[in-house]
């Protein structure tokens, strides 16, 4: 039985570990008809958790462009997953309550969640079970957020304690509804990027309600305690564990200069920060407090929440801009990882977004920028501690699951950031040879043997696949057409 984010299993311990604890995705009976021969690895029809006419339509128009029979099946699989298993539709205050679990952990993550259903926004105008779905997951996170700004993860009801086992004896002030209170900056910001998707792709304004406006007054306002100018803030947090990443020093982490940064407790991987003032994530921040602000001027005519969050925005910026980059061995000037103010900084890059990887392909720097793309080709070498090259692949990893792990996710990315056909190709084949005959993407494999991998079921990373092909099926079509059985990876 899966109990926590660390458990590794091999496909063999997988299946054989089998469904009776109902923390698995059921595996469909055998649907036939698939190109190439493969079985389709989607639930029935009947068992699947929320069925979109619009994805299947997709589903459908993106895999008759594709040659490869293998990549069009694990199209199929992974682009549907996290409707076809993660989600839970109810209603709240007469309106639509989406809850959507991780996967194998039966939790909504803030981050997850948000990016679970990012690749179908572009098809919610036109789908209105799909607007219903967005409205409720916009609306979930908001009650969200107004429960604890600091948590990461919550429970489906709201006045639940925390069913998961490793988050039951934490010394931190854990309210009902809260699954895990790991204090994390890029929480906040899925939030506030999950919600201006929407209002981007549809002008629909119906989520966009007084509680949505009082969630994102408490997402500034935490921002700006953890700048911490007048202190710690109310944020403490500490984790009885053997695993020096679980915790934090003193509850409050390491000592910082207080320099306009926003403090993080924990990285996207749920793993503890070295220095607390994590580069990528207010990055991600400046980006998305600019785009909640949008949303809050356009939607609701709000234009007081507008300017605050303009303001801590730019003053984010201006702090990242002067603290945030370092010089590496060479001498060449990239971004840092984490910083402390004191002149202390790691160069490290992990696969879970927002990385510095990311930063380009989640609108946090120009694509063209020459610092970005001096960092990211470092983060992609030896430079980077949590590079791993093998036989089964090259690509990054980070400490939640250890060394020589390498998550698909990190060359996902890589290639949703590429603008050569070359990379993109590697990466895709990579990702094809790795899958150790699941059909899905993994949370990470082995750089030697892609048999031995973490969680069978993570909806995250089999989205963000569906999300790589239509990318390419949009840009650079031709590259589906490739023959991948070719490529060296």
């Amino acid at each position: 039985m899966l109990t926590d984010r660390r458990t590794l299993m091999t496909q063999g311990a997988l299946l054989g570990a089998g469904l009776a604890s109902g923390t698995l995705a059921p595996i469909a009976a055998a649907q036939t008809g698939a190109k190439g021969g493969f079985v389709s690895k989607r639930p029935a029809p009947a068992d699947r958790r929320f069925v979109s006419k619009a994805v299947e339509q997709e589903i459908a128009r993106v895999s008759r462009m594709i040659a490869d029979p293998e990549v069009a099946w694990l199209f199929a699989n992974c682009y549907p997953n996290t409707l076809d298993t993660t989600v839970r539709m109810g209603m709240a205050d007469g309106k639509p309550d989406s809850f959507v679990i991780t996967g194998d952990i039966p939790c909504l993550w803030l981050r997850d969640s948000a990016a679970q259903v990012k690749s179908y926004l572009h098809l919610a105008k036109r789908d209105a079970k799909l607007r219903e779905l967005f409205r409720g997951l916009i609306a979930r996170h908001a009650r969200s957020v107004l429960i604890d700004p600091y948590a990461n993860a919550f429970m489906e009801d709201p006045t639940a304690p925390t069913s998961l086992g490793w988050a039951k004896e934490d010394v931190t002030e854990m309210r009902p509804g809260v699954a895990e209170r790991k204090w994390e900056i890029d929480s906040l910001c899925y939030s506030m990027r999950l919600s201006h998707g929407y209002w981007s792709a549809t002008r629909d304004p119906a989520p966009f309600d007084a509680q949505w406006a009082d969630a994102m007054r408490a997402i500034v306002r935490t921002f700006r305690e953890q700048q911490r100018k007048d202190g710690p803030g109310p944020y403490k947090f500490q984790r009885a564990s053997r695993q020096p990443t679980e915790t934090l020093l003193a509850g409050y982490g390491p000592p910082t200069v207080k320099n306009g940064m926003i403090h993080s407790g924990f990285r996207p991987s749920d793993d503890a920060c070295q220095y607390l003032l994590f580069v990528p994530a207010n990055l991600f921040a400046v980006t998305t407090l600019r785009e909640m602000a949008q949303v809050a001027s356009e939607a609701r005519n709000d234009n007081a929440l507008a300017r605050d969050a303009t303001a801590l925005a730019d003053e984010v910026a201006a702090a990242v801009a002067q603290h945030g980059t370092m010089r590496l061995a060479d001498g060449s000037e990239v971004w840092a990882y984490e910083v402390d103010g004191y002149g202390n900084a790691i160069f490290v890059d992990d696969a879970n977004v927002p990385s510095l990887s990311s930063l380009a392909w989640l609108g946090c720097v120009p694509a063209d920028d020459a610092r970005w793309q001096r960092t990211a080709k470092a983060a992609w070498s030896e430079a980077n501690p949590w590079f791993f090259k093998g036989t089964a692949g090259e690509g990054i990893g980070g400490p939640h699951q250890g060394m020589n792990y390498i998550w698909p996710m990190s060359l996902i990315v890589r290639a949703l950031s590429a603008t050569d056909d070359a990379t993109i190709l590697r990466c895709l084949a990579t990702l094809k040879r790795t899958h150790a005959g699941t059909g899905f993407m993994h949370e990470a494999f082995e750089k030697d043997d892609a048999a031995k991998f973490s969680r069978d079921w993570f909806a995250w990373a089999n989205g963000l696949f569906g999300e790589l092909i239509l990318h390419i099926a949009a840009t650079r079509p031709h590259l589906l057409k490739a023959p991948l059985d070719t490529i060296r990876v």
